[in-house]
This record gives structure tokens, C-alpha cells and sequence, in this order.
């Protein structure tokens, strides 16, 4: 059980500290104690229902041990057996808040996404867009900010790859990994492709990666390490879209990893937009190695899957999203990939726990 006092102490410092007006230039210390607030109000509340509820077990203690009214008594006996397991339950509540609190300390607020085409050509980056358009929608509905990173466009008004990322926004409730993080993964999607003439039902696939967006301490890279290309940036078709070489190419030496960016019309935007992926793939490798290291860790079922891994499948003609991790079904496909991706997530994250 939590330490209440404590919380309570805490809750107050907090309150002062939001309450500075200096706080609002450094925005993600305002939203790294506001989502702390947030944690430790639930916290607060629950203790107090669980406090009312002990009053009242107590008072029906009180009645039973007197026994002057015999209808009384059993009325009480009855609203015990009640009040006994409302209390279990709101203290098993009380320790997963604190349990999930502890974790959140440790995740990432934003996520930077990587959607590329696999199996399938044309359609299969048609699927990319489709994907794409799904996260944009869903990113809407909780209040996040998006921005492109990095985006090789074709010429249906598909995509062979996009990166983007995803950070909270001012109303924003929870941080984007909690949600996110179960995305990564191969994504199948079963349909009649635009281009089929004869109503035959193809298979194509798209990976997902969901890099975690590190903090300014996690990943220092050394400027001497950085090998930096310009060159124009192109568009469907490879034709070129950009007279500029505005478009920026890294290479990180010591690991080999090399990243692109070309959808801003300045190489300094672009740039950092290049240096914010180097940053996500050099934190992810770092965590693979680390897992590698500690390989008696349990691993969760579900987590973040690795990128070969087929989590999900989108059958058109049958309107069903298939979650495989956790075999489970879900209609109104087009409502789904319209963002509303919700009951997916709390089935994931209801399964994992």
C-alpha cells in the first residue's frame, strides 16, 4: 500500500511548483509534473473511498456486536459481506495504481513511428498511407501533436516508407508510448486492391516500428561520429521536387546506421528531423543489446514486438481486425482505420496486465 502521507507531501509540492509562472517556457518539465499530478490525484482519491468504506465496515461491526436489533443485524451481516469485497477490490486497485505509476516513471513520453512497405508492391504501399492515416486519426482523438519526419511518397498516394513522431499535446491524458507501444509489429492487410480488375483478394504487409523518443540524457552522440550528406529531395516517380539540396542523409560511423530526411524545404529542419531518428534507432539498439545481456528477464507476452513479428491482419471482405498476440477479433474495420483504435489498446493493454 501506498505511503499517503508522503503522496499527500508530494501532491502539494507539486501544486506549488505548477503554480510558478516561470514553468511555462520549459514545457516538458510543465507536462512531466502535470502528468505526475494527474498520477498521484488518482492515488489520493482512491485512499479516500477506501477510508469512507472502513467507516462504514466499522459501523456495521458496531451494530452486530450490540445485537439489539435483530432485523438491524442482518441487515448489517448482508452489507458486510458486500463492503468486504468492494474493499478488496478498491485495494487491489490501490496497488496496480502505484504498481503503474512506478512503471510510468520509466516510459518515454513520445514515440517516434517508422512505417514501411513489405510484401505486396503497390498495394502494400497503399497500406502504409492507410496505416498512416489510422495513427494520424487516432493521435487527433487523444490530443497528440504529429509531425513528418521522413516520407517517400509514390505515385497512387501510397508511401514506400514514413517516419513520423508523436508527442503529447497540452490536453493530451496520458503519454503516447503507454498507447503506442503495442503497434510495432507486422500489420497484414487482406483486400481487393484498387488496381485488381478481377475482384481477386490479395495479401500485403507493412512493418511498424515504435522507437521510444529518448530524453537529452539518455543518448549523447559525439558531432565527430557523424558523417552529413545533402542531396535534393525527390518525389513519386523519382522525379525531383526540390532544385535545393535541402534533403539530409547521416551516417553514424561507430554503428553503421545511416538516416534520411527530406520533407522540410530547409537542411537545417531537416536535419534535426534526421537527428531525431539517428537518436530513437541508436536508443533502441542500445535497449536490444541490454535485453540481449539480461537474458533470464522475463519478457512480456505482448510489449512492443520485434518488427518481424505478425501481430495483426485487416480482412476487408469479412470487415475484422484480428489481434494474433492476443487471438481476438474486432469489426468495423473502417471505423478502425479511421482511428479508433481504442478498444484494440485496452484489449492489449487489459491482456498484458
Amino acid at each position: 500500500m501506498p505511503d499517503i502521507e508522503r503522496i499527500k507531501k508530494e501532491y502539494d509540492s507539486l501544486l506549488e511548483q505548477l503554480s510558478d509562472p516561470e514553468l511555462i517556457s520549459d514545457w516538458e518539465r510543465f507536462e512531466e509534473l502535470n502528468r505526475k499530478k494527474g498520477s498521484l490525484e488518482k492515488i489520493i482519491e482512491k485512499n479516500k473511498e477506501l477510508n469512507e468504506l472502513i467507516e462504514k465496515i466499522e459501523e456495521n461491526r458496531a451494530i452486530i456486536s450490540a445485537g439489539e436489533d435483530k432485523e438491524l443485524v442482518f441487515l448489517a451481516e448482508e452489507e458486510m459481506i458486500q463492503l468486504q469485497k468492494k474493499k478488496k477490490e478498491l485495494e487491489e486497485d490501490l496497488k496496480n495504481i502505484n504498481t503503474a505509476d512506478d512503471d510510468k516513471k520509466f516510459q518515454p513520453q513520445s514515440v517516434i513511428v517508422e512505417i514501411r512497405a513489405g510484401a505486396g508492391g503497390k498495394e502494400a504501399a497503399l497500406f502504409v498511407g492507410d496505416l498512416f492515416r489510422m495513427y494520424s486519426k487516432f493521435a487527433q482523438t487523444n490530443n497528440w501533436q504529429q509531425s513528418v519526419l521522413d516520407s517517400h511518397p509514390t505515385e497512387l498516394g501510397g508511401f514506400k516508407q514514413i517516419i513520423f513522431d508523436l508527442k503529447p499535446g497540452r490536453m493530451a491524458k496520458e503519454n503516447v508510448f503507454s498507447k503506442m507501444q503495442y503497434e510495432g509489429g507486422v500489420h497484414r492487410v487482406q483486400r481487393i486492391p484498387k488496381t485488381e480488375k478481377s475482384g481477386r483478394v490479395h495479401t500485403s504487409t507493412a512493418s511498424v516500428a515504435v522507437l521510444p523518443k529518448p530524453k537529452k540524457t539518455q543518448i549523447k552522440i559525439n558531432p565527430a561520429d557523424l558523417k552529413i550528406d545533402t542531396f535534393r529531395a525527390s518525389g513519386p516517380g523519382g522525379q525531383y521536387v526540390n532544385r535545393r539540396e535541402t534533403a539530409i542523409r547521416i551516417t553514424h560511423l561507430p554503428s553503421g546506421l545511416v538516416v534520411t530526411s527530406q520533407t522540410e524545404r530547409n537542411q537545417l529542419q531537416n536535419k534535426e528531423s534526421a537527428m531525431a531518428i539517428l537518436e530513437a534507432k541508436l536508443l533502441e539498439r542500445k535497449e536490444e543489446q541490454e535485453e540481449s545481456k539480461m537474458a533470464g528477464k522475463r519478457k512480456s507476452q505482448i510489449g512492443r514486438a520485434k518488427r518481424a513479428e505478425k501481430i495483426r491482419t485487416y480482412n476487408f471482405p469479412q470487415d475484422r481486425v484480428t489481434d494474433h498476440r492476443i487471438k481476438k477479433s474486432f469489426y468495423d474495420i473502417e471505423g478502425i482505420m479511421d482511428g479508433k483504435l481504442g478498444s484494440i489498446i485496452y484489449a492489449l493493454e487489459k491482456a498484458e496486465k
